[in-house]
């Protein structure tokens, strides 16, 4: 007869199930999402929607592209690297929103610009 599955069996498969360090890179960009949102209030739904994409987009890509680029993967086979890999991809996320809202913020002021017009304000040129 085989013994029941126990609690902590059945969380580590749960967790694998999920999709393990990839849960770990979404509970970071769901951390840093509420933390960018809190600190810079959306003005509107619209807005609450592109931040949240964009800070998720930022936290993990860049998250990722970090992990990647100094070659931390072997800190996956620790629960402290864990901890530092998630926040490795929280702090990638907080950026995102404020680079997405100056982006947009821009976009908006130049809606009438030709693309001449833009070239020319990011170059600096009269």
């Amino acid at each position: 007869m085989s013994e029941p599955i126990s609690g902590a069996a059945a969380g580590a498969a749960g967790w694998k199930l999920l999709g393990g360090l990839a849960g770990i890179g979404a509970i970071g960009a769901g951390l840093a999402s509420v933390v960018v949102m809190c600190a810079m209030t959306p003005r509107s739904p619209r807005e609450w929607a592109v931040g949240l994409i964009s800070t998720i987009m930022f936290s993990i890509g860049g998250g990722a592209a970090v992990i990647q680029h100094y070659d931390l993967q072997a800190w996956a086979h620790s629960p402290f690297g864990l901890v530092a890999m998630l926040g490795l991809v929280f702090a990638c996320g907080l950026p995102g929103w404020a680079i997405v809202r100056w982006l947009f913020n821009y976009v908006e002021a130049k809606r009438t610009a030709t693309l001449a017009d833009v070239v020319r304000d990011v170059r600096g040129q009269p």
